[in-house]
């Protein structure tokens, strides 16, 4: 029961952190980015396509895959094939972890073509909102700020 417990508290443990990923949305600004000056252009919407955003790719994924693996492993046979079986459920379990966050932490995402005021023409790629649609014609603001923008309406 005790082995039960912990694997599904890693588990629990790796949804929660995968749930805490940071939103790539327009609306959504980091609290390195409040109260700092913003470049401010305006443009028209030339396109729109959807697109999708990789998930994340951190340790968190394979190292909570790998303790579940290992564990499970562990509980398989005994002595040296005990042992053995802990070390490629491990092996398995950080492959399947660091899948799963991937998966878990993809998202869907817009590319926003603007034709900007200057004549410039450029994409931009963001999490999709479901609160905000963009179409051909839409007046747009870009907002950059430390090298990244965002398109809003």
């Amino acid at each position: 029961m005790t082995r039960q417990f912990g694997l599904a508290f890693i588990l629990g443990s790796v949804l929660a952190l995968a749930g805490c990923a940071s939103s790539l949305t327009g609306e959504t600004y980091s609290r390195e980015e409040a109260r700092t000056p913003q470049i401010v252009r305006t443009g028209v919407v030339e396109s729109v396509r959807p697109v999708k955003l990789e998930g994340t790719k951190t340790i968190i994924g394979p190292a909570a895959g790998a303790v579940i693996g290992g564990v499970a492993g562990s509980g398989v046979g005994g002595g040296r094939g005990s042992a053995i079986a802990a070390v490629v459920g491990a092996l398995a379990g950080g492959m399947a972890g660091a899948a799963a966050e991937e998966g878990i932490t993809r998202t869907q995402g817009v590319e926003i073509t603007v034709r900007e005021d200057d004549g410039s023409m450029r994409a931009y790629v963001q999490e999709a909102s479901p609160d905000v649609t963009f179409n051909t014609g839409d007046r747009v603001r870009v907002q950059s700020i430390n090298g990244r923008s965002r398109v809003v309406k």
